[in-house]
């Protein structure tokens, strides 16, 4: 049996991508995961209006109109993970998405950004990969955003 027939059969969807950047990965990790919630609705205003912190220093949060509580914030480690419980992202067919981001330090002096979302579908739901493609690289496509954003501001996050 294909992975890809497992991840069907358990009704899980999971998608990795790794992506490297000259920026440290601490940098990056201040931009955006500490101080998200100023810089990315500055960065990306047509995507994200606002962001909200409704609890702790960084914990369930809501962005436009998603919800999220965070599963991990660590700081030393620089690993962020939320579930996406609630919002526009989903679909009739999507249960939840649980996004995980870490990075580590390359050799370079730069980072590596390693992702991983996994897509659980709603009991009894038919997912293709059509009913996810507009979600499933966010996380990458938002990270480099930010490093474009760090490269043209050389003092901010440092």
């Amino acid at each position: 049996m294909s992975p890809s027939a497992l991840l069907s059969i358990l009704a899980i969807f999971i998608f990795t991508e790794d992506m490297t950047s000259p920026i440290p990965a601490s940098r990056i990790f201040k931009a955006m995961v500490l101080d998200g919630d100023n810089l990315i609705p500055k960065i990306v205003p047509q995507d994200i209006k606002s962001i909200k912190i409704i609890q702790g220093d960084g914990g369930p949060g809501s962005i436009k109109l998603m919800k999220f509580p965070v599963d991990i914030l660590d700081k030393e480690n620089m690993i962020y993970a939320y579930v996406l419980i609630e919002g526009d992202a989903l679909s009739d067919k999507i249960e939840s998405v649980s996004n995980e981001m870490k990075l580590e330090p390359s050799l370079d002096g730069g980072c590596i950004g390693k992702f991983t979302s996994k897509y659980h579908a709603k009991e009894g739901a038919d997912i293709s990969e059509e009913d996810i493609t507009a979600g499933k690289h966010w996380c990458a496509d938002l990270f480099k955003v930010v490093e474009a954003y760090l490269l043209a501001n050389p003092d901010a996050y440092v």
